[in-house]
């Protein structure tokens, strides 16, 4: 896969990037249901093998689990990845409660537990996971500009950022990435939020472009019924009804233009994605070997205008 330089750093990513937060497990409150460490080890080594070369995670994704199965997956191998993960969201031990804080003494606490648990000595794309306590954001992004300057974090970049927020950290700092929520059924960045990190070398790296497998083309309703209580989507409005109805339409009909493509219809849904010159990449979620190779491909897949107006068209019913 030809690699993109993520807005003003000198970090060049694959399109497609691996995604770790089912690798938490379902042992917390916002976990994907039951996950063997192995197998999420043996993900990763394949995603590395097939050339993705980033890796995104959380403290929070299994209240750091997700960050522990990583340095293992990547003994020996630091130099073939970048690493980006996420502060903001804090816990208790023996507590499935999630907390919220910017605060300076939290993220100090939290980048050295990330990197103890990464078993890493810098890490690549420090992230502000959500702009909560909105009064905090402030202290968060200046302290993260801190551990820039001391070495501790190469680039900072914020996740889930409305414009007004994007423009009070880059007013501190420049913000070298953003991690919104992006997908052919949720587009709400289109309008205000790309364009200003267009302008500002912001570069973005869109997370569940497959709406949580909703697009993978794999989904079906009785799937969706019977989703562990595990796992958060099934507390999710995407996934009940009437919505999952209305969005499985919707990927029928797109199905036929992967089809005629000769695609799958994940591959669709992470072309359409990357289409944006706006998108640096896009973050893909595996729970075992197996799923890495398909979505590979859709790194190097283009979209033309008919296929792309098609798309649009069954959108808008």
């Amino acid at each position: 896969m030809e690699k993109r330089k993520l807005g003003f750093s000198e970090l060049y990513l694959t399109p497609i990037g691996l995604g770790t937060w089912a690798m938490g497990g379902g042992d917390w409150k916002f976990g994907w249901g039951p996950q063997k460490d192995l197998n999420s080890i043996k993900a990763v080594h394949a995603a590395i093998e097939e050339g993705i070369n980033w890796i995104d995670t959380a403290a929070i994704y299994g209240h750091g689990h997700s960050e522990e199965v990583i340095r293992k997956a990547i003994k020996g191998r630091r130099e073939e990845v970048i690493i980006a993960t996420k502060c903001g969201r804090v816990w208790e031990d023996n507590s499935l409660e999630i907390g919220k804080s910017l605060k300076r003494k939290s993220i100090k606490k939290e980048v050295e537990a990330s990197l103890k648990r990464l078993g890493i000595e810098v890490i690549d794309l420090y992230q502000i996971h959500w702009p909560e306590p909105a009064e905090e954001i402030e202290e968060g992004w200046g302290t993260i500009a801190d551990l820039i300057r001391e070495g501790k974090v190469r680039y900072g970049g914020v996740s889930n950022f409305n414009l007004e927020q994007l423009k009070k950290a880059q007013a501190i700092h420049p913000i070298a990435s953003l991690q919104p929520p992006y997908s052919m059924l949720k587009r709400e960045v289109e309008e205000e939020v790309m364009p200003y990190c267009k302008i500002n070398e912001i570069g973005i790296i869109a997370y569940s472009p497959m709406q949580a497998g909703l697009l993978s083309g794999k989904f079906s309703r009785e799937r969706a019924s019977n989703l562990p209580q595990s796992d958060w989507r099934s507390r999710n409005p995407f996934f009940l009804e009437p919505q999952i109805s209305k969005y499985l339409k919707k990927v029928e009909k797109l199905k036929e233009i992967a089809t005629a493509k000769g695609i799958s219809m994940a591959q669709l849904s992470l072309a359409w994605v990357l289409r944006r010159d706006e998108v640096t990449a896009a973050i893909v979620g595996a729970r075992d070997a197996r799923q890495i190779k398909e979505t590979v491909i859709a790194g190097s897949l283009v979209l033309n205008e008919l296929e792309v107006n098609e798309v649009e068209q069954i959108l808008s019913l």
